[in-house]
């Protein structure tokens, strides 16, 4: 039986060295507390798991992904996720808040949106493993003067080292076309905003060019239009709430910025081809 929460569960994380920095190493061929679905949840904070042995797999924001050791995965605050099964597991896991996290990373961890799993050449994964242990050495010595600063720069510099993981399989932002330059900035508005700016021109008003070419921008980068992304990022939280906690159909249009439930729920069916109570039956089934 699903256990019920109002809203998502939230992992606060073990592992605490520092506030806001969580560093781990979690070893397991049996997970006691392994209970499916009852495990979704969100983080905290940017969380970044070095699988060094093993294989999981997992659901992210309803993607299933097989991952086989080595590999690294990112996961931003806002997706939910759920282990299905593993088998004979090694992870090392840092996480950090935006308090501590390097300001110049923020939107190029936004801009990976949805991150997919990375697999790891045997030299790429000794970089970041040998980094990792450093990290730990220096986490266990809290009498340090500058222990916090340690903790943080050492924890961004393998943030650094992942994003430019990332960064290898996209064009670098300085070849970029306006046209894409637009479309990420227009994405990382839109994360913000989604639950208060529903329609492209109060998106092209914020950055101060005609609805018209935004549209042109983000249907030449993307193949879809603003409207199509603005509803889709709506869809996604709402399929978020509806999986993962009991509120209501129309608590969650509230929360998601529509004081008309039942246009909430047209455009639920419209987009997905079911209703939000259809799809929470069907996934709770």
């Amino acid at each position: 039986m699903r256990k019920k929460y109002q809203s998502i569960p939230v992992n606060h994380f073990g592992g605490e060295y520092d506030n806001g920095i969580s560093i781990e190493k979690i070893s397991f061929e049996n997970f006691p507390y392994f209970q499916g679905e009852d495990q979704s949840e969100r983080h905290d904070r940017h969380s970044f798991h070095l699988l060094e042995k093993g294989n999981i797999t997992m659901e992210i924001d309803f993607q299933k992904h097989e991952i086989q050791s080595p590999a690294v995965v990112y996961m931003h605050p806002n997706q939910i996720h759920r282990i299905l099964k593993f088998e004979n597991v090694s992870v090392s896991t840092w996480a950090i808040n935006n308090v501590n996290l390097n300001p110049e990373y923020l939107p190029l961890l936004e801009d990976i949106l949805p991150a997919k799993p990375l697999s790891l050449n045997k030299e790429t994964f000794s970089v970041i493993s040998e980094a990792f242990s450093l990290t730990i050495k220096y986490a266990e010595r809290k009498t340090d003067k500058l222990y916090h600063s340690l903790l943080k720069d050492s924890c961004n510099a393998m943030i650094a080292f992942v994003v430019s993981l990332y960064l290898t399989q996209s064009k670098s932002s300085d070849k970029l076309l306006r046209f894409e330059v637009l479309t990420k900035t227009f994405k990382r508005i839109l994360e913000k905003n989604y639950t208060i700016v529903k329609n492209p021109t109060g998106y092209a008003q914020q950055l101060n060019i005609t609805t018209a070419y935004l549209n042109e921008c983000v249907k030449n980068t993307t193949g879809f239009s603003v409207s199509y992304h603005i509803q889709q990022r709506v869809i996604l939280e709402a399929k978020r709430l509806l999986y993962h906690s009991d509120k209501s159909v129309k608590e969650i249009a509230s929360f998601l910025g529509y004081d008309d439930h039942t246009y909430f729920s047209r455009l639920f069916a419209k987009v997905t081809g079911t209703t939000a109570q259809a799809f929470r039956n069907k996934n709770h089934e």
